[in-house]
């Protein structure tokens, strides 16, 4: 028979395991977002623009930044929010995901899901760069009691 103890730890596990997939269905939300690493044992955040697909969170970055370097074979944060699009008394929230970032060769869909390119970044010419992060765990932080109904709903 399971002890008290091992029943917590089971559903801290459930829990864990819901966060982190309304993680992910939260980032799908937003367009855009912030990947946070570290280069040349500086900590840096980029902008990026993202899509979800299958669980993954793919980022398309421009090239000619070289941050794709950093991220590629690390540990990635990446996280957005609805604080500037939330409508009236609409509950803010962020979320986050940290996992492994690899390079990505997208589809003819996931670019199109991706939307046009900007023309250029910095000055120059936008070449894209496409990176995958498989989450390892999410964070999720909402006002309000914005998600409450979210969670309810969550086996």
């Amino acid at each position: 028979m399971p002890t008290a103890d091992r029943l917590a730890v089971d559903r801290l596990a459930v829990d864990r395991s819901a966060v982190d997939r309304l993680a992910v269905d939260l980032l799908a939300r937003a367009d855009y977002g912030r990947a946070v690493t570290s280069m040349r044992a500086l900590p840096f955040i980029a902008l990026a623009r993202h899509i979800v697909v299958d669980g993954r969170v793919l980022l398309r970055m421009p090239r000619s930044c070289g941050y794709h370097r950093a991220c590629v074979g690390g540990v990635v944060a990446y996280g957005a929010d609805n604080l500037s699009s939330a409508g009236p008394g609409e509950g803010l929230w962020s979320a986050q995901v940290v996992g492994e970032c690899t390079a990505h060769d997208p589809t003819p869909a996931e670019i199109a899901r991706f939307g046009p390119v900007p023309r250029r970044v910095d000055g120059e010419p936008y070449e894209p760069v496409y990176l995958s992060i498989d989450p390892g765990f999410g964070t999720v932080h909402s006002t309000d009691d914005g998600l409450e109904s979210h969670f309810e709903h969550i086996p």
